[in-house]
């Protein structure tokens, strides 16, 4: 993957070294996985936040963002090169597939947690993750390194993956989709809420691929095959059924928020694909019922 010198996004804020160092007290194990699964390459943060914050401490931000070291500084310039990549895509894709106007989501930084608008206080043990309530994305770049070592995706496509991934809910946010989904929820059983998670989440995937398709086209990064295995490995490390498995010894499909492996590998490579925006409605795929 080719990105050095790359032009940088500059919609993005630095909150590192101004968040507190609160914990949150998350009830056991079994509270961890739950946020673990539901939080990790995005998820329904206006729901599990504020259940998260209601179980446990406050913390407060303060203070001036603190200087960065080498790797930190390396990761924040690959991290903004990757987010202008998605600015430069979409804007394209909007004008030409749906003749609209992109508008930009927001890419904070921040240290071990920090206080979002509409979903909660934000937490690294989280992962990434997209609001709605705000239209940002947080990301505390330590994810980096678990996503390599815990997780065993490697390459720095993969990292990339997740930054287009959460692009993808900022998507979903701007043509409509969240709203009405975070909607109908209330109305569903839990069973009915995981499926609409599902699509939610492998739509998402689905938006990435898209991204990926025309990074040599249209942005200073450049790919190859080799990228794209990465992409497709790091999908398949956060399918619902190896994170259960890893964390409990055993899969409840029933309770899946996020899809299989391979349906994540399977919706990334389907954007990657073909390249079209539109050609990744997965309410409408009878698989996923």
């Amino acid at each position: 993957m080719k990105w050095q010198g790359g032009k940088q996004s500059g919609n993005f804020e630095d909150r590192r070294g101004m968040s507190g160092g609160g914990k949150l007290a998350l009830g056991g194990i079994g509270g961890i996985i739950v946020l673990v699964i539901g939080f990790l390459m995005g998820g329904d943060p206006m729901q599990l936040l504020q259940q998260a914050q209601n179980m446990g401490g406050q913390t407060e931000q303060s203070g001036q963002p603190r200087e960065l070291n080498p790797e930190e500084k390396r990761l924040t310039e690959f991290s903004l090169t990757v987010l202008q990549s998605t600015e430069d895509v979409w804007a394209k894709l909007f004008k030409e597939q749906m003749q609209q106007n992109y508008t930009p989501t927001t890419l904070v930084f921040y240290d071990g947690g920090t206080q979002t608008d509409g979903c909660g206080m934000g937490q690294a043990s989280y992962g990434p993750f997209y609001c709605p309530g705000d239209q940002k994305i947080y990301l505390d770049l330590t994810f980096n390194r678990e996503l390599s070592d815990k997780f065993g995706a490697k390459g720095e496509f993969a990292m990339a993956y997740v930054i287009a991934h959460e692009v993808g809910h900022h998507i979903q946010q701007l043509v409509g989709l969240l709203p009405k989904t975070n909607q109908a929820r209330g109305k569903l059983s839990e069973r009915e809420n995981n499926k609409i998670s599902v699509m939610t989440e492998l739509q998402a995937d689905f938006y990435a691929g898209v991204w990926a398709h025309y990074l040599n086209e249209y942005t200073d990064v450049k790919i190859d095959y080799n990228d794209i295995v990465d992409g497709m490995k790091a999908a398949e490390a956060v399918g619902d059924d190896k994170l259960q498995t890893a964390a409990q010894g055993y899969a409840v499909p029933e309770s899946f928020t996020h899809g299989t492996s391979a349906q994540r590998m399977a919706w990334f490579k389907k954007g990657y694909d073909s390249g079209d925006m539109r050609a990744g409605n997965t309410f409408e795929d009878p698989s996923l019922r």
